[in-house]
Parts: C-alpha cells; structure tokens; sequence
C-alpha cells in the first residue's frame, strides 16, 4: 500500500460540522498511530499553520498560499507518491485515484438556495471532476451516498460510509457559567444549535417558541452563519426565542447537558451532528424527520413532520406532559450515542483505505 498523507487544510479553518468531523478523525487516527494501530501518515499543513495539535502523525508545513490554491497545486505537489485522504469536502482534482475524499452531502445540489452563487457553483464542478478523476469517495451516511451517488452519476456502492462521532464532548469540560450569562434556568429551556441557512429550517420554530412561552420556558439558539457561504433563511420570531450567538466547546456542553431537549428543525443533514452530540450528554432530542438524522437516532428521539409545524407543537406538549418520557429519551439516546465513536471512524477510514489505495 501506498504511504499515507492527510490533507490538513482543515487546520486554517474556522470550525463547523465539517472541520469538527476533520479534526476529531485525525485526532483518533493520531492517538491510534501512538498505539500502533494506525499506520505512519504525513500531515501535509498550510505553512501558516503554527503548530500541529497531533502528536504521533508526522507534520509537514508545505507551500506559501492558502485555501484552493494551496489545495490545488501546492498540496498536490508535495502528496505525490502518497495516497492522500481528504476530509472536508475538497481535494487536488489532479490527484486522480490516488487519494480519498470525504464529501459529506450533496446540498450544492439539493438544497442550492443555502449556498452563495460562487460557492455552490465550485462544489458542483468540484466533486463531479473528482469523481470522474477516479478519486475514492467517501461520506458520513446511507443518505449521503444515495444522494451523491445521484448528484455525480455514480453508483452508490463506490462510495464508502464511516459514519461520524459524539464522544469529543466527553472530553470537554462544561462551562456552566453560560447559563447565568444569558439568564437560562437548568431545565427550563429548549436548545437550538444550528445557523439560519435555509435548510436549517430555523423559521419552522415560531410555534415552539411560542408554545415554550406559554409554558414559562425559553427558546436558546446557539450558532451563527458564514455569510460568505450561507444566505439567510429566517430565525425565530416568538418573544421566547433568545439567541445566543457562537459559543464554545464548554459552553455547549453545559447548554446539552442543562436542556429540556434539543430541538433540530433541519430538513436536510448529511449526517446531524448536533443531535449526536446532544444524545452524548444525555439531553433528549425532538428532531424534523428528515435528512440523515433518522439514520443516527433511530428510536432515540422524538419526530415531527418539518413541512407541519403543528407537528413540532404536538411534538413538544408530548415531552412536556408524558410522564416519564424525558427520563426514557435521555437513556436511549446515552445507548444509541454509544453506537458512534471517532476511534471506530478512524478505523473504518482505515480498511476503506487499506482496500482502495494502489
């Protein structure tokens, strides 16, 4: 097998989903490669990269730009000779098949009224090259690859899924000081983590807020939007809705760990981290039927209908009068977030690799 190299661009990116899923796989694979399960990759970093945050993978800050031009001549330059995973959705198109590449959906092309004109335009050119390339796909669910196999015209069994993980919040101390910061009691509100691009669906939460209100409860919705890549899609417009901007690491563990729910109105998720992260801390999760998020929580979580508001109202009152529900959804979800770790990912990436690589 080829020698391995990782595409570290994700070190000079500002942190989602995508660059969450980036680091915590390389984090896994890095603490695996110091236990000799893993074999020895480069990390190939943008020289603007300071230091590395692994300590077994061998770093190698390369070239003198960043961003696409960095990715597409400079990286591919100096990965030449390895088989190159990429894991946040771009990669050198020249490589061809010497290299994976991780796309985690296909919302340039279902979902294009979330994305800004310049950047759903290079996504769309972006995978069909690489796929034509004969680079090795990969994405994070069953969903996912129906969907990029139909967006790229390839048949859903090339492409591999390693699903993502929860277990980085266990490592993470809770802040809980957020609480008293933006007037939140433990218990007493319900959490929205997520952004207002349009597939989030956050105008679907008005009747949650509202019925929230009437309950003497509050609506916290933590996150915020590249603007850059996202165009607005409305938020909550009840009095109860309270909006608490970007928050940490810490901070968002004590906002799981501390709510009545999590409410994930989204109608399109490639995977759904949020929902896994909240299971993970033992906070219940009423999600939109919708997406991949059914795929992850299975019977862990409470449904509703996100083109029937009415169904995240029925959703609610349920949780909020059913005797004993909360307590059920809390246990379930610890046992199905069980099911994701970033060490099994890692090692999935790595048979996927083990067999794809020349």
């Amino acid at each position: 097998m080829m020698p391995i190299a990782i595409n570290g661009r994700f070190l000079t990116q500002g942190m989602t989903g995508v660059q969450r899923f980036a680091r915590e796989i390389t984090a896994a694979a890095d603490r695996l490669v110091g236990n000799d399960a893993w074999p020895e990759a480069r990390l190939l970093m943008p020289s603007s990269v300071a230091e590395s945050p692994f300590a077994y993978l061998k770093a190698q800050a390369i070239g003198q730009r960043s961003g696409q031009f960095w990715e597409q001549w400079e990286l591919l330059k100096a990965a030449k000779g390895s088989f190159l995973i990429n894991l946040g959705n771009t990669a050198p198109m020249m490589l061809g098949r010497n290299q994976a590449v991780v796309i985690h959906d296909a919302g340039v092309f279902d979902t294009p009224e979330s994305y800004s004109f310049t950047f759903r335009t290079w996504y769309r050119f972006l995978h069909k090259m690489l796929a034509r390339s004969g680079a090795q796909l990969l994405t994070v669910s069953e969903f996912s690859r129906g969907r990029i196999a139909a967006a790229l015209g390839v048949a859903p069994e090339v492409i591999g899924v390693l699903p993502e993980g929860g277990d980085h919040m266990l490592r993470i101390s809770a802040d809980s000081g957020v609480l008293a910061r933006h007037d939140l009691s433990a218990g007493r509100y319900a959490l929205v983590v997520g952004n207002p691009a349009a597939h989030k669906n956050l105008a679907a939460l008005t009747s949650a807020a509202t019925i929230l209100a009437q309950r003497g409860l509050t609506l916290a919705v933590a996150g915020a939007a590249d603007p850059a890549v996202f165009r607005a899609g409305g938020g909550p417009a009840a009095d109860a809705g309270r909006i608490l901007g970007r928050v940490s690491d810490a901070e968002l563990r004590a906002l799981y760990q501390n709510a009545l729910c999590l409410i994930f109105p989204s109608r399109y998720e490639g995977f759904g981290l949020p929902p896994l992260e909240a299971m993970t801390c033992g906070c219940p999760v009423v999600a939109a039927h919708a997406g991949a998020v059914p795929e992850v929580c299975g019977e862990a979580a409470l449904w509703f209908d996100p083109l029937r508001p009415e169904t995240l109202v029925e959703a609610m009152e349920r949780l909020l009068d059913e005797e004993g529900l909360t307590a059920g959804m809390r246990q379930a979800g610890l046992q199905r977030a069980d099911f994701y770790t970033w060490e099994k990912a890692a090692l999935v990436l790595l048979r996927f690799v083990q067999e794809n690589a020349p």
